[in-house]
């Protein structure tokens, strides 16, 4: 038992030996005319410790991390290779101050150490002669170490250069006004994964994210870019040492999100990959986040081929000559300090373990020495071999020159923006494959906003189709999706009704009204062009029904002739005599109305088919109403009333009525034209493919004009209804009644088919009623007349129609 417990104890040494490095003293620091600060945090403290006094970490005894170790020998060899170029830096040498960042509360003694002056700490000194230990510092790494760092240096405006703090928050240059660093900030890495989202079409994600400044403001920002996109965020969690990743994956697959963004650091997502892999999740697309596309380690994790296909953003690797010799030349001088406490320094770790690690960040690194070294040029106004050493440098003078850098580096051209992030760099797209590489498989410039993904490079998990991750499916054409809860990607599908589309690709949401000039079918996804319909003159029916009236023209011009050769006749005068031509001149002005329902209806179309049947029709009738008054006046009134006989015969009041009925009804119109002219328009109420030109006519406006014809037709059947029983030949008011009872069959026929139709042919009927109408009269009033006249003239003589008037005396004395 005691060899057993012995056992464990050298076992758990060797553990913690492998985690614990003492980099020696020598790595740190280098004497120079011009001291550059470094802060590297190439040792983690774990966010479970915690102290109760105020205390400074020893970094040494925290976890070691090898790929900042890279980091802190890039700055190390960039230092040393202007050191030994005599174009930059001529007769001026380079040193640095490096120190191990392990904590972002607990490690300022390399902070304080950087900003003082001759070992004392003088915020508020203005004085030139005394200046701070460096004239710039690189670094640090995280968003979370820089925010508690930058304020530091912000005082007394040193240029801090971060190779690594992406959080937005830094392009605030109120708050940061000698910050600049040369990594893109957070938005610029959730653009590319947003635009690769967007490239596969997946709408329903998560997005996991470590519990600090970087995990936060990458959430933020990409809730912000997907704003008004079609992606979805289903699920979000800060994670921590602390997460129960149990419940978070149990959330993420009883929602059915088949797509993970990670934007970790590779601390963090060390242990959510072990939770997956534990727990089985599979068929899942994760998106990693540039922190760790290229975390070497987890790539050869063992089940990590399991948990679906992994895509990521990273840097692109920069091939920069002559870092393996230098890392080969540092790792051979370097020896094992066996009284150094802890017993362990690095001397376990190779060459080969530096070089291959990951060196996402290793440009950005050798980016923010050589962008100091080049303000130092500048200040130092280096030329022709030599620097001017006269010069006192201060770090705001640094400052000046670094945010006006304008530099080549290994053929790209170095610049920074007014908020002091980077005018330059790209982002590789990268794809796990099934050797446990990262294969690169497209690009994202920003200068061009060039994006370009190889679909043909990914071996998709899904039998090589591209997976799907979505709330709801996506509807059928013609359906617009209609919001089910929080998400607009979570819907139900409803069709869209006739006179209404879908544009799917601006507007999936709404139902869209089709024009008045065009219709649809439900389910459209556009809108045809409706049928415009009107009657042409070159109809067949407008054809026979202008012949018809023409011919109406020919036989009431005939019927007046026949009426003014025979005009002293009984049966002209009986008929009316001279108020025969007054109707059946206006029976021929009423023709007018009818050539004008063809065509294609104006202004004056619309009023020239109304107007004149209207107005005319109306002294027709008036005619009408005086003629049979006038023939129960003779017969019956003038006995039992002689006076009103006499008043009506001596102011000629037949005249007088017809004359205050026509202007009457000239007024109504002129009235009702003012208010309402009528116009053309287009009626697509009735056909939703069709729109059939018609007149807008105001029926409420017209209806004193109609309550007066009404009113004159009514005035007509009651005095035919009196002078039912007169003579034969005097009896004009049993055709009068004939002629109404047509009149009124006409118009009921047609405003019943105008109830149930509404079609072109609708102008063709209305058309047809108007010469119903006149017809009526014509020939059950006049053309009898013209028969006798014509072809029983024995009935057309004095004698007759006295005998007539005999034989009525004295039926009625009987």
């Amino acid at each position: 038992m005691t060899n057993y417990l012995i056992s464990l104890c050298l076992l758990g040494s060797l553990l913690h030996a492998s985690t614990l490095c003492k980099i020696p003293a020598t790595e740190f620091h280098l004497k120079g005319d011009y001291i550059i600060g470094g802060l590297f945090n190439i040792h983690q403290t774990s966010s479970s410790v915690y102290h109760g006094i105020p205390e400074a970490i020893d970094c040494s005894s925290q976890s070691f991390i090898l790929s900042n170790y890279q980091k802190f020998q890039w700055m190390r060899f960039s230092v040393e290779e202007i050191n030994n170029s005599t174009n930059l830096l001529p007769n001026v040498s380079l040193g640095y101050d490096i120190f191990d960042h392990c904590s972002d509360v607990h490690s300022f003694p390399d902070i304080l150490n950087l900003i003082s002056v001759n070992g004392l700490i003088q915020p508020f000194e203005k004085s030139t002669n005394k200046l701070p230990k460096a004239i710039a510092v690189i670094g640090p790494f995280s968003s979370t170490d820089t925010l508690t760092a930058a304020p530091f240096f912000m005082v007394d405006l040193i240029p801090l250069v971060s190779y690594g703090a992406s959080s937005s928050v830094f392009s605030e240059k109120p708050r940061f006004p000698s910050f600049l660093r040369t990594v893109h900030p957070s938005k610029d890495v959730i653009e590319v994964i947003v635009n690769i989202v967007l490239h596969f079409k997946w709408s329903w994600v998560a997005f996991v994210n470590s519990d600090n400044d970087f995990g936060i403001d990458g959430r933020d920002s990409f809730m912000k870019r997907i704003k008004d996109t079609e992606i979805c965020l289903a699920y979000t969690k800060n994670v921590n040492d602390n997460t129960n990743y149990v419940h978070m994956f149990k959330q993420i697959e009883s929602q059915g999100i088949n797509v993970i963004i990670i934007f970790t650091p590779e601390s963090t997502v060390d242990a959510l990959m072990d939770s997956a892999i534990n727990l089985n999740v599979t068929n899942k697309v994760w998106i990693a986040g540039d922190t760790w596309s290229l975390n070497k380690q987890l790539q050869k994790k063992k089940g990590i081929k399991n948990i679906g296909t992994i895509l990521g953003v990273s840097q692109p690797l920069v091939k920069i000559p002559g870092f393996d010799h230098f890392i080969y030349s540092a790792k051979s001088q370097i020896h094992c300090d066996n009284t150094a406490q802890p017993k362990f320094c690095c001397s376990f770790l190779n060459t080969e373990d530096i070089l291959t690690v990951d060196s996402s960040f290793s440009f950005h690194v050798y980016t923010a020495v050589y962008a100091i070294a080049h303000a130092l040029h500048n200040t130092l106004k280096c030329g022709n071999g030599r620097c001017d050493s006269n010069i006192t440098i201060s770090p705001h003078m640094i400052l000046t020159e670094l945010q006006k850098s304008n530099f080549t580096l290994l053929n790209r051209k170095i610049q920074f923006d007014e908020y002091g992030d980077p005018r330059f760099g790209s982002y590789s797209l990268v794809f796990w494959n099934s050797t446990g590489d990262a294969e690169e498989i497209g690009f994202y410039k920003y200068q061009s906003d060039d994006f370009f993904i190889n679909n043909s490079k990914i071996q998709w998990h899904m039998n090589e189709t591209v997976p799907t991750s979505f709330c709801s499916p996506e509807c059928p054409k013609g359906f617009v999706k209609k919001q089910d809860g929080i998400h607009k990607c979570c819907f139900i599908c409803e069709i869209c009704l006739n006179g209404t589309y879908v544009n799917s690709t601006e507007d999936p949401y709404n139902c869209l009204p089709c024009k008045d000039t065009e219709w649809s079918e439900p389910g459209s996804t556009s809108c045809s062009l409706r049928a415009v319909e009107y009657i042409p003159f070159t109809d067949s029916g407008a054809i026979l029904i202008m012949v018809g009236a023409w011919v109406f023209v020919g036989l009431t011009l005939a019927t007046s002739v026949v009426f003014v050769i025979n005009y002293n006749t009984p049966v002209v005068r009986s008929a009316g005599g001279p108020m025969c031509f007054l109707i059946l001149g206006c029976l021929t002005l009423c023709t007018i109305s009818v050539f004008f329902y063809f065509d294609k209806p104006t202004m004056s179309f619309c009023v020239l088919r109304f107007i004149p049947f209207v107005l005319f029709y109306t002294v027709c009738l008036a005619c009408f109403v005086v003629r049979s008054f006038q023939i129960v006046c003779i017969f019956k009134i003038a006995a039992k009333f002689p006076k009103l006989y006499i008043w009506w015969m001596k102011y000629h009041g037949q005249w007088l009525v017809i004359t205050v009925t026509f202007v009457t009804q000239a007024i109504l119109l002129l009235i009702n034209y003012f208010n309402h002219p009528p116009n053309p328009y287009n009626d697509t109420f009735w056909y939703p493919d069709k729109i059939v030109l018609n007149c807008d006519i105001d029926f409420c406006g017209i209806l004193m004009a109609a309550v007066l014809l009404v009113t004159l037709c009514s005035l007509c059947f009651i005095f035919s209804y009196m002078g039912k029983d007169l003579p034969k030949n005097y009896n004009e008011a049993k055709a009068i009644t004939f002629c109404l009872f047509l009149l009124t069959l006409t118009w009921i026929v047609s405003s019943t088919v105008f109830m149930l139709y509404r079609g072109k042919y609708i102008l063709i009927l209305n058309a047809l009623a108007i010469l119903f109408s006149i017809y009526s009269f014509l020939f059950s009033y006049f053309l009898p007349k013209c028969y006798i006249i014509i072809f029983q003239s024995h009935k057309n003589t004095q004698q007759y129609f006295q005998g007539l008037i005999q034989n009525y005396t004295k039926t009625i004395s009987q």
